[in-house]
């Protein structure tokens, strides 16, 4: 995610490769990283923080939020500017409540970004929760930086765990209906080449005309079925089988499951 970010800001020329320093702590993957992208890199922690003038994004695990977070806070005597003029720090760690980052870096403005993984090809929705001392254009600098991998949501940070179900998780419950919508054509008789390409092209063309004619999902599907019709046929067999309260049933598990995720980790 991290770096399908960085490859998009430099692409659009958001920030230029010079001006971006990369701390990553594997000899291979910093190499990697100067090479392709042009970016400085090192893998001193401390001196990413102290040389950061407007974003510091925190792209990690959380195992090892603690850490790093400790050498990217700021402290007495750093060579830094004074606190009002200290980075916003962007975190992208999922379940890491802003009360948790915001007690590691002390006054430092954070801002708490759930992207998914469209991003990677610049078609994801990114969700952003500010802080308390995050000033606007800090938030519009954010969201700036995500609107480079796709849309942005400014949400409050209570609403996280259902952004998390519904975008974060939500790529995994379409890749799952693209493979049985698949299997379907493979067992109506379709080679499979054709019917992962009719299927995948299907929710991609379907999201499409939504987005664009902004019309109610339920109009596109009366639209598309006739009395009597093969579609109405298989939607009647969708609703017996639980297709829609199963889908529902699924955001409401990963939200509950999101919480006790945040609880583990700030806990």
């Amino acid at each position: 995610m991290a770096e399908a970010i960085l490859s998009r800001l430099l692409a659009q020329e958001l920030y230029f490769a010079d001006h971006v320093l990369v701390s990553e702590p594997q000899a291979p993957r910093r190499e990697f990283l100067a090479q392709k992208y042009k970016v400085k890199v090192t893998s001193d922690n401390r001196q990413t923080a102290t040389s950061a003038s407007e974003v510091l994004l925190l792209a990690i695990k959380p195992q090892v939020f603690k850490t790093v977070a400790a050498e990217l806070a700021p402290e007495n005597g750093d060579n830094r500017p004074a606190m009002e003029q200290l980075p916003v720090v962007v975190s992208i760690l999922a379940g890491m409540p802003l009360s948790q980052l915001e007690s590691a870096f002390g006054e430092q403005p954070v801002i708490r970004v759930m992207p998914n993984t469209p991003a990677i090809v610049g078609a994801g929705i990114t969700a952003i929760a500010p802080g308390k001392t995050v000033q606007p254009g800090q938030i519009a600098q954010a969201k700036a930086i995500f609107e480079a991998v796709g849309e942005v949501v400014e949400v409050p940070e209570y609403l996280m765990d259902a952004v998390t179900a519904v975008s974060g998780s939500g790529p995994a419950y379409v890749a799952i209906m693209i493979e049985a919508l698949t299997d379907g054509g493979v067992a109506a008789g379709l080679p499979r080449a054709i019917a992962s390409q009719l299927a995948l092209s299907t929710v991609l063309g379907t999201a499409t005309l939504l987005k664009e004619s902004q019309i109610h999902p339920a109009q596109l599907k009366d639209r598309t079925t006739s009395p009597g019709g093969t579609t109405i046929a298989g939607i009647a067999q969708l609703e017996r089988a639980g297709f829609r309260c199963a889908l529902i049933e699924a955001v409401q598990t990963a939200y509950r499951r999101s919480q006790e995720l945040g609880k583990i980790i700030s806990g």
